[in-house]
């Protein structure tokens, strides 16, 4: 691994607009990968995970791979401030952190829609991609 890797639902337009959001915001050392693509499954395995977990994003880094709230509070270490300033919320407790986490996952399609395939990047976003379809 060449730095921290954020895995995400390839499918899910929220996923999307916040990998464009943590690209235009980020330090430019996180890559990204969908959990569909190859690359993602393999990741996935590596870190003892389903191949078909695809509920949550994954934050890896050298120290791990971190699911769903734990890993959003990562990738807040890589942003911009005012962003950056939600890394802080790691001392809210994590089944409270989870539980919201949980709800927005359970209805991100209803509220934004679903694509047909994999977000497929363009111009810098392909260039911080070790996938490039899913």
């Amino acid at each position: 691994m060449d730095g921290p890797v954020v895995l995400f639902d390839g499918v899910c337009n929220l996923c999307a607009w916040s990998v464009r959001f943590i690209v235009e915001r980020d330090d430019g050392t996180l890559r990204f990968a969908p959990l569909q693509s190859q690359e993602g499954a393999a990741l996935l395995d590596e870190h003892g995970l389903a191949a078909d977990y695809f509920d949550s994003l994954v934050y890896i880094d050298e120290s791990g791979a971190y699911t769903k709230s734990d890993g959003a509070v990562r990738i807040a270490r890589h942003l911009d401030a005012p962003y950056r300033w939600a890394w802080h919320t790691r001392h809210v407790p994590r089944p409270l952190r989870d539980a919201a986490y949980d709800l927005l996952a359970s209805v991100r399609y209803r509220l934004f829609g679903k694509k047909e395939a994999c977000l497929v990047p363009d111009g810098e976003l392909r260039e911080r991609f070790i996938a490039q379809s899913g």
